[in-house]
């Protein structure tokens, strides 16, 4: 194991990359209940999409691409079924687009091959190589702020009330066609889930300090046990809405393959008139889990030395798998393709890998553990189900907070860089989009230096994928 994994090079044993991994399972462990409910949705009843097979999908996409990550890449990253990506595949394409589930995955499919093109030919690490310092800084911090964010609302400690005249949603002519949004406030302290979020949140915070070994992992645990007494953590087995490991065994043949179907991708491609839309769509998968895995690697990669000068000297390269940073980027674009195969939305990987890289994880060990807990969960899963979020959230704002560091490396008095590195960062967390702050502080780096005499200076992938995003969302906004 220490030979395979090279545990004394990287700083690390055995105990460490275990705890590591368990800490990243349980806080992502909440896509093996979410993402077959949010699928099943694309379902209509003539044609169904089947939750339990959508979640032996889920778990096999999060099984294949994590093992695959951590024996091939040896970094310490899982992957599974994204969301954001899930609710674009179910609230834009088929039922806004109305494509049908099959069609959906069919797509997916694609994007995963499309992927794996722009991996192989070196696509991605020409993006990664073009992308200036002081935007990768930014994109880590940003993903810290994203991260927290993430955590203190699924902690439950944010209350979003109507505020009218706070934003106001123009028409056609100035017409008012919105006067009302969902502004986010702090909730009133009056609830036992509150209550269970603030002391998970403090004894993290305590450990943390005090330097205590596996220090997310125990508080995880010890707040889900806190919540026992409070009946938030429902230990009862008892649950309705449960369903066996043999039913949905039995319903995975209605998924597993159903992408390549006469319902999927044979229909997809018959309908000429639709082509354009169904490239574009595909278009928007791909660009929204490039942009997401490489902000994920950059922000949580760079600041901890898991893709280390090696890595960088690598995108110097344009042939080969010769460093980490090559296999894991391969890694999770094979993982898309391998998901739909079996019925679940675009693999991607997590960005709560950083709970398991914060808790000590830097090698492989660190995501096949992840990953055999997955496999286990596919057994126990309305046991896995019962950690609250309010126990699982205190690991991610306290690692989004170690995150924010990589702020203090821009040069904020110099308007020029602090603009990009705002959008990009800060941005990222406002919109609830790592794809999409990146998009922005793109865009914005490319206007300065424009307007600054200085467009040479810019690299022509960041033209070319700023292009790509405008285009994106004049897209969107015509198919919404």
């Amino acid at each position: 194991m220490e030979k395979f994994f090279k545990l004394k090079e990287h700083g690390t044993n055995v105990r460490t990359e275990v705890v590591a991994g368990i800490t990243t399972f349980f806080t992502m462990a909440y896509i093996i209940m979410v993402n077959p409910g949010m699928l099943a949705m694309a379902g209509t009843k003539d044609n169904p999409f089947p939750i339990g097979a959508i979640f032996l999908a889920t778990i096999i996409a999060a099984v294949i691409g994590t093992l695959v990550m951590g024996l091939f890449a040896n970094v310490p990253y899982a992957q599974a079924p994204g969301m954001g990506l899930n609710a674009f595949f179910v609230f834009t394409v088929v039922f806004q687009l109305k494509f049908t589930w099959q069609q959906a995955l069919a797509m997916v499919f694609v994007c995963g091959v499309i992927n794996v093109i722009i991996t192989v030919t070196k696509i991605r690490k020409l993006i990664i190589k073009a992308i200036p310092v002081s935007l990768q800084h930014a994109i880590g911090g940003g993903i810290g702020i994203f991260i927290a964010y993430i955590g203190i609302k699924n902690a439950g400690l944010l209350s979003f009330t109507s505020d009218p005249g706070t934003y106001t949603q123009l028409g056609e002519g100035g017409t008012v066609i919105a006067n009302s949004s969902a502004v986010p406030g702090l909730v009133d302290f009056d609830t036992k889930f509150v209550w269970l979020a603030l002391i998970g949140i403090a004894l993290t915070i305590i450990l943390l300090v005090l330097k205590v070994k596996g220090a997310i992992l125990i508080s995880i645990i010890a707040t889900a046990i806190v919540g026992i007494p409070l009946g938030i953590t429902d230990v009862s087995l008892n649950n309705p809405n449960a369903f066996s490991f043999a039913d949905a065994v039995k319903e995975l043949p209605t998924t597993f393959g159903a992408a390549f179907g006469k319902d999927g991708i044979v229909s997809l491609f018959s309908d000429i008139s639709k082509l354009p839309l169904v490239l574009m769509t595909i278009f928007a998968f791909s660009l929204s889990d490039t942009f997401d895995t490489i902000g994920t690697f950059i922000g949580t990669g760079r600041k901890t030395g898991i893709f280390d000068e090696e890595d960088q000297k690598a995108l110097e390269s344009s042939s080969g798998f010769k460093s980490k940073m090559d296999k894991a980027l391969f890694a999770d674009s094979i993982a898309t393709s391998i998901g739909a195969i079996f019925g679940t939305s675009n693999t991607t990987t997590y960005v709560e890998s950083a709970a398991g890289i914060g808790a000590g994880g830097r090698t492989g060990l660190t995501s096949v553990v992840t990953a055999l807990l997955f496999v286990i969960s596919a057994f126990f899963a309305p046991l896995v189900s019962i950690i609250p979020p309010q126990a699982t959230a205190p690991a991610l704002i306290a690692v989004g907070i170690m995150m924010l560091s990589s702020f203090k490396e821009i040069e904020w008095d110099e308007l020029s860089t602090a603009i990009p590195a705002f959008f990009a960062g800060v941005f990222m967390a406002l919109c609830y989009s790592i794809s999409y702050g990146i998009a922005t502080g793109f865009i914005f780096y490319c206007i300065i230096k424009a307007v600054q005499g200085k467009a040479k200076e810019v690299h022509p992938v960041l033209w070319v994928s700023s292009f790509l995003f405008i285009l994106n969302f004049v897209v969107l906004a015509i198919i919404k």
